[in-house]
């Protein structure tokens, strides 16, 4: 299937896992040729890692209070940021940290472009997106954006522009790969505090979310429709079949991307109050997500599949 509506609903694979240590969940993203899951265990300042086929917790890797994860995949290595200043990468195989380097403040998202090598990390609150070199792990740039409280960043494997979302400014500020500088910002002035984003390279769209609204945009700035949608922190994209899921309003609620056109609500699953961050295994197509009990009974993780 590639771009059409899946007749499948999303619907638990299992119970919820717990996850040791109490303290609540921030990005997640899936390693789908290596089988892993990995999630930001923010308080527990740890990299949780989950087999993405039995759903189950593998182990933890101390890494420090760390928010944004993406994984190099010609190692499977996991890029790691954190708001005590610290970008770091981790071996998942051995359970370690390998390297780190610090910046002059605290990092949210991170997005990795294995082309160039650049680690692109978005400063927490901030003003600023770090620019590091994945070979030497040494800072390349820093890149100052407009506005502030810069959310989700994607990266277009063909120009390799980023989009870095700007939650202040209802708009998209676009960094060029080759002088790392603004090139130019996409206004979206109907979404209100950006926050999910998303780019779909098959389609050559776009999609971002906030305020109770999505919309898909190409990359020249025009917009290509709108949707209403929930109060999402995370989205993350299928790019095999065009689906997006987002975390949010106690559950996953999925959403096929349209070519040129505005994203389509499929379906929606309830999960927990407390879930805001999921991710997409290419491969199944099914997802996780995560979160920590707001009645403080622990924290999960589960695995949620497309099934009849």
């Amino acid at each position: 299937m590639h771009g059409r509506t899946p007749s499948a609903v999303l619907t638990p694979a299992a119970p919820p896992q717990p996850v040791p240590v109490y303290s609540g969940f921030d990005y997640v993203t899936v390693d789908a040729q290596r089988r892993r899951v990995y999630a930001a265990h923010s308080g527990a300042q740890r990299l949780l890692i989950v087999d993405a086929d039995s759903g189950k917790v593998v182990g933890q890797v101390r890494v420090g209070p760390m928010h944004g994860v993406a994984v190099d995949p010609a190692t499977g290595h996991v890029f790691t940021g954190s708001s005590d200043n610290t970008i770091s990468e981790v071996d998942p195989v051995a359970l370690k940290v390998v390297n780190h380097v610090e910046v002059d403040g605290a990092v949210d998202a991170i997005a990795y472009d294995p082309s160039n090598g650049h680690i692109y990390a978005d400063e927490d609150d901030g003003t600023k997106v770090w620019v590091i070199d994945a070979k030497t792990f040494k800072a390349i740039k820093t890149v100052k954006i407009p506005g502030n409280k810069p959310e989700y960043l994607a990266i277009n494997p063909k120009t390799h522009e980023v989009y870095q979302n700007i939650d202040s400014d209802s708009e998209i500020a676009v960094i060029d790969p080759k002088t790392l500088e603004v090139s130019r910002t996409i206004k979206t002035p109907e979404i209100k505090h950006n926050h999910p984003l998303q780019f779909d390279a098959g389609f050559d769209q776009i999609v971002v979310a906030g305020g109770g609204v999505m919309s898909a945009y190409s990359p020249d700035g025009t917009k290509l429709g709108q949707t209403t949608a929930g109060r999402f922190d995370q989205c993350d994209l299928d790019q095999t079949q065009h689906i997006l899921a987002c975390a949010g309003d106690g559950g996953v609620t999925r959403y096929q991307l349209v070519r040129g056109g505005a994203p389509k609500e499929l379906d929606k699953v309830a999960v927990d109050a407390g879930v805001h961050t999921n991710a997409i295994d290419s491969a199944t197509h099914a997802v996780f997500a995560v979160w920590g009990d707001r009645e403080g009974k622990g924290d999960f993780v589960q695995k949620l599949i497309p099934a009849p």
